[in-house]
């Protein structure tokens, strides 16, 4: 089966797109990643999306237009995460009563009208449903992808929010560690996109951090942030290290009369400690890591690969792609294998790393159109898993 999984990330700065070739049950699904792209989001959407993320004054009218705003064409079969735009997972008081919630907008099913291809979209609903906190998700893809029977291994992802999941050679589906481990380069890149006044979105190839100096008093006061204390599982996203937690830091700035160059380096050491704090913490101290594998745009960050091999030694940290799999493909490349469990009726999350009661089917199937019978009556879609064993897909 062909399955385009697509992805837009908590930095909201694009939309990566995988398509992928995969057949198979787990633990002995076979899948290759056959393409890879990274889609600019429109400036004026992205600006959209991250004002009403942060909290800002919109109306239902504003967030349901959004979430229409959809543009694909040219694919096959599709698994969409979308964007997020809250995200609590851990429950609070709301209306007197303890609620946790998610909300990813990009309609699934403007998707399937739009582009003629059953979506499956909004994963993250039926783990928050179980009890769990609707994240993690990609841990289980890692597993299938990147666990080792010799030794053992962490996938680390540093998208706007750094995630770690722990692959142990004897461990299978069922007992999997993984949990959000702080900032990933979400606050990096709104620092830049600050002090540039817009001109930049991210600190490419560390160009401001390298110029600067680390600030080591401010360095151990973001590391006693209350969240790398927090025992798994957990998540966490643009509600604690969003515009907030960035507005305290060039307060914190202002009063150590810090250079733009010492803030954005701070932050990135800062960045990549939260990672090593969070694996003296919760993994190391119970089991032997041999090595750490890098995705998502961190891992071009020299300064951040440099600080994590310097700091976890000799434990090896190699980006995604010395294995074969591009550093910006993974998630998009997850949320294809997820669709195609999901179409498959199967589970996709991992209570483990969740603390869901129980592994769930994800996601929600938006029918593209239905299909005649040859009696002329409207009868089942001819995309059920039998069904498409008889014919061959083609991509459009």
């Amino acid at each position: 089966m062909l399955v385009m999984g697509l992805m837009s990330g908590t930095s909201a700065d694009g939309i990566d797109v995988a398509l992928a070739s995969v057949n198979g049950t787990p633990p002995l699904l076979e899948s290759q990643l056959l393409a890879h792209a990274t889609m600019p989001m429109h400036a004026a959407v992205r600006k959209e999306v991250l004002r009403i993320a942060e909290g800002g004054s919109c109306t239902a009218g504003e967030i349901s237009q959004l979430n229409f705003r959809v543009r694909l064409r040219n694919v096959q079969l599709i698994g969409s995460h979308g964007q997020t735009i809250f995200h609590q997972g851990n429950a609070v008081t709301f209306l007197d009563s303890k609620t946790a919630s998610t909300l990813q907008i990009g309609e699934p099913s403007v998707i399937a009208a739009r582009t003629g291809i059953p979506t499956v979209g909004d994963f993250r609903v039926a783990d928050m449903a179980a009890g769990g906190q609707g994240a993690p998700l990609v841990p289980y893809v890692d597993a299938l992808l990147l666990r080792d029977e010799r030794i053992g291994r962490v996938a680390l992802n540093l998208g706007g929010i750094g995630n770690v999941t722990v692959l142990l050679p004897q461990s299978g589906l069922n007992h999997v560690l993984a949990f959000d481990t702080g900032p990933g380069n979400m606050v990096i890149d709104a620092l830049i996109a600050h002090f540039t006044k817009g001109r930049k979105r991210f600190d490419r190839d560390a160009k401001m951090a390298r110029r600067g100096r680390c600030v080591t008093s401010l360095l151990e006061e973001l590391l006693r942030d209350a969240y790398l204390r927090m025992a798994p599982p957990k998540s966490t996203g643009r509600e604690h290290y969003g515009q907030g937690f960035v507005e305290k830091l060039l307060r914190k700035a202002r009063k150590y009369r810090l250079r733009p160059e010492d803030l954005v380096r701070t932050v990135t050491v800062f960045t990549a400690l939260s990672v090593v704090d969070a694996l003296n913490r919760f993994v190391l101290p119970r089991t032997e890591i041999r090595q750490v594998i890098v995705s998502g745009g961190g891992a071009r960050n020299p300064l951040i690969m440099a600080q994590l091999a310097a700091a976890l030694e000799p434990t090896e940290v190699l980006p995604l792609s010395k294995l074969g799999i591009p550093e910006d493909a993974k998630e998009a490349y997850a949320f294809a294998l997820l669709a195609y469990e999901t179409w498959n009726r199967r589970t996709g999350n991992l209570p483990s790393a969740t603390g869901a009661k129980k592994a769930v089917v994800l996601g929600k199937i938006c029918w593209a159109e239905p299909v005649r019978s040859r009696a002329g009556r409207l009868g089942r879609t001819g995309n059920t898993p039998s069904q498409r064993r008889q014919r061959k897909p083609k991509i459009r």
